[in-house]
């Protein structure tokens, strides 16, 4: 099992950088220079590498150092935005700003979104709310929320949309699949034949894959799950294929745990909006947060 370094660690990695020593970079971490020490020596053992020489007028990062510390500044930065999404998700005071995300949204990119708000609006609080893209417009529609997020294919009448993001959807098999081993794309009508692990009946995932296939017979669903998380583990598990945002499983892709599977002929590329109620401007914080998202689209 993987040993993760430890946040910590890396934030006093990164303060011997800034600060130009360990003593200054243990007390803005508010530590004792000695637990300070040990906690890096931990985090060298782990790596395999020596970070930091230690001297006579101080201490310094060496040249592996330096790399660590440039890529522990993005760990802490994720960190520090998974903390932002998570203080949205149990908001104690009155929100001022209340969202709501799909699934796989609120999964893969709503913590980025609000990190990236936060350092603009510090004083605005944020609730999260998290459901499929068919209740995330329902919660618009009622008023229940400024502004919501989905991956659906379409948009209720009456709501005022945005692309904010693009994402495609693939089929996905464990390497010991006989799909991973084709040669030949699968046509669309084997897949549509084939019982698939799917996303729940609202979810966007399931709306896009049951219009690209509604000309074709339908197997029945392997097992519906109501989460991208869920379905990527059954599939990991060997319980059958699926199709699932690259969002959610590109980092699988990458290491070869799951394999995509072509298909001939078959488009999933869906379009991420942003959904309001009248009228067509959206004003005041939501408004704020839909335009830093599509600036840095």
């Amino acid at each position: 099992m993987t040993s993760w370094p430890d946040l910590v660690a890396l934030e006093l990695l990164v303060g011997v950088d800034d600060r130009g020593g360990l003593g200054a970079a243990a007390r803005a971490a508010g530590l004792a220079q000695p637990n300070a020490t040990r906690m890096l020596r931990r985090l060298e053992r782990q790596l395999g590498a020596v970070l930091v020489r230690r001297g006579r007028t101080g201490s310094v990062l060496t040249p592996e150092g330096t790399v660590v510390a440039h890529w522990a500044r993005e760990v802490l930065a994720d960190a520090e935005r998974l903390l932002d999404a998570a203080a949205a998700l149990r908001v104690e005071q009155q929100p001022e700003l209340v969202v709501a995300a799909s699934m796989t949204v609120a999964e893969h990119l709503i913590p980025r979104w609000l990190g990236a708000f936060r350092t603009l609006r510090d004083d605005v609080q944020i609730q999260l709310q998290v459901h499929n893209s068919m209740r995330v417009c329902g919660v618009v529609a009622e008023g229940g929320c400024d502004v919501g997020f989905v991956e659906g294919p379409t948009v209720p009448e009456g709501l005022h949309s945005v692309a904010v993001a693009r994402d495609r959807l693939v089929v996905v098999v464990p390497p010991q699949h006989p799909w991973a081993r084709r040669r030949r794309p699968l046509t669309v009508a084997e897949l549509a034949a084939t019982p698939l692990v799917v996303r729940e009946e609202g979810s966007g995932t399931r709306r896009t894959l049951d219009l690209a296939l509604q000309e074709y017979d339908r197997a029945a669903p392997l097992l519906e799950l109501g989460s991208g998380a869920a379905v990527r583990t059954s599939v990991l598990g060997g319980t059958g294929p699926a199709v699932l945002s690259t969002l959610a499983v590109e980092e699988y892709l990458d290491s070869g745990r799951l394999v995509a599977v072509a298909v001939d002929g078959l488009d999933l590329q869906r379009v991420l909006r942003a959904v309001w109620r009248p009228p067509r401007t959206l004003s005041g914080p939501a408004g704020e947060l839909v335009r830093l998202i599509t600036r840095s689209r």
